[in-house]
């Protein structure tokens, strides 16, 4: 969810993922390897630099319907 909800961001504001690794100070291999939906281990620290790269706060990233409606996932 974390990697369709940056995707839908960047779409939004109609940036790429390497304009949104420049405006995070993250390399583009990072952005590249969280855009990958099958991983499942993403600091909130790599996060938060996205999310300031887009100028949101997390609280305004992770609140979506989708996020509410997450299941807990077991291992």
């Amino acid at each position: 969810m974390v990697a369709k909800r940056f995707k839908q961001l960047c779409d939004e504001r109609k940036i790429k993922i390497n304009e949104l690794a420049n405006l995070s100070g993250v390399t583009p291999s990072t952005a590249y390897s969280m855009m990958d939906e099958n991983r499942r281990d993403i600091s909130i620290s790599t996060i938060k630099k996205f999310c300031d790269g887009l100028e949101i706060s997390l609280g305004e990233f992770f609140n979506t319907p989708e996020f509410d409606s997450l299941e807990q996932e077991i291992f």
